[in-house]
């Protein structure tokens, strides 16, 4: 496979850059992993019998390899980026595939193990590809598009289970073979039809921790500690309180995913227009009243369609994200992308590999507990986000730093 520098990738035909090939590769994970999400509640208490317990220690195991990201560092001396994240994804399809085939604590662990190392891999290095890839100016536009790819193809998933789990009483294993299957074909068809893209600047091949980088070191604990709560509890809370079936699920996220089909570009605008810090200010301040009202349903009673309801705002919100990534970008040094995205998912892991455990147990004695702590976690978000300034750029990543930016950055 030749190796074609960036500047001179605008020559070839439109579905062979790099942009095209970074838009395949969101298509192709929410295939396989969009499908393990939507099933493995129903599947990991139908099936496996699992309590809050068990599945507490299972999304703890799905995060170890996200806390060992760090280890892209010492693989990417070996093996290009571009090679990497699209075996990651491989990996991922494949253990998609075979997840009915281990219905056991012990089974579903291995399985799982193995998924999240291709995702937690390819998560890690396509975020990397991606702002070494794409133009500062057109970044926050850009992603918002690659978001609403994904959510179409996990949209295209979740609508197909809709459709077909009932009419044609489908099984976990044939689900779970075709769309994997389908991730691993399209990763295989990448490797061999792209060439490898060289960016112009030389990715350092070690661990880069800078002081200059410390809010967003924080904003990745925080944004890691949180999600795992939404991750873990939410969709399980639709399954264990409110008793969702497998389509009921599938349709919850469905509706999430059109959502973000139509709003993820208009998310990138908004972030382009208004900068990075009002984009997550407005995210924090609404996951605050999001997780305060989840607490109430279990305080107060209050219903399902209320639970519903805040599942797809919640979701939304956290579609925001992609303004971290941004952020990154414009303080960032060109060479520290590939290390600090290592780094950085390795720091966003930290509270993911305790927190699901520890949780799980809070969570059969006190589940608006659970909850109260993400709203708490996410106050303390915006605060870090108020630190950001308007205009962020090397020497002035935080209020607090002295030097203003000139009008070239």
């Amino acid at each position: 496979m030749r190796t074609v520098p960036l500047a001179e990738a605008r020559d070839l035909p439109l579905w062979r850059r790099p942009v095209t090939l970074l838009f395949l590769m969101a298509f192709a994970m929410p295939i396989a992993f969009a499908t393990w999400s939507a099933l493995l509640n129903n599947f990991v208490i139908e099936v496996a019998g699992f309590t809050g317990v068990e599945i507490g220690w299972l999304h703890t195991v799905r995060e170890i390899p996200g806390f060992l990201a760090v280890g892209v560092i010492a693989v990417i001396i070996f093996m290009r980026e571009q090679v990497l994240g699209l075996v990651s994804l491989l990996m991922l399809g494949a253990a998609t595939a075979v997840t009915a085939w281990f219905p056991s604590l012990g089974g579903l662990l291995a399985v799982t193990m193995i998924s999240s190392i291709g995702f937690h891999y390819y998560e890690t290095v396509n975020q990397s590809l991606q702002l070494q890839w794409i133009d500062k100016d057109r970044a926050p536009q850009v992603l918002g598009w690659l978001l609403s790819v994904a959510s179409a193809a996990a949209l295209l998933s979740y609508g197909l289970l809709v459709v077909t789990w009932r009419a044609f009483e489908l099984s976990y294993n044939l689900v779970y073979l075709v769309s994997g299957g389908i991730t691993v074909a399209i990763a295989v068809v990448c490797l061999f039809a792209y060439p490898q893209f060289e960016a112009p600047a030389p990715q350092v091949k070690r661990m880069v921790l800078r002081r200059r980088y410390w809010l967003y070191y924080a904003l990745q604990f925080m944004s890691g500690a949180r999600r795992q709560i939404f991750t873990v509890f939410a969709a399980f809370m639709m399954v264990e309180r409110f008793g969702f079936e497998v389509h009921e699920v599938t349709a919850l996220f469905l509706i999430n995913f059109v959502a973000n089909i139509i709003f993820a570009p208009i998310m990138g605008r908004a972030v382009g227009r208004f900068g990075e810090r009002a984009a997550l200010v407005f995210e924090y301040a609404g996951l605050t009243l999001v997780f305060l009202l989840y607490g109430g349903i279990y305080a107060f009673g209050w219903g399902v369609v209320l639970a519903a309801t805040l599942y797809v705002v919640d979701h939304m919100f956290f579609a925001l994200a992609f303004a971290m990534k941004t952020y990154f970008q414009k303080i960032a040094d060109p060479g520290d992308i590939a290390p600090t995205a290592a780094v950085a998912f390795t720091i966003n892991h930290i509270a993911a590999v305790f927190l699901p455990a520890l949780l799980g147990y809070l969570w059969v004695t006190a589940p608006g507990a659970v909850f109260g702590l993400a709203a708490g976690m996410a106050v303390t978000s915006l605060g870090l986000a108020l630190m950001i300034p308007r205009h962020p750029a090397p020497g002035h990543e935080t209020v607090f730093a002295g030097r203003l930016p000139t009008p070239a950055e």
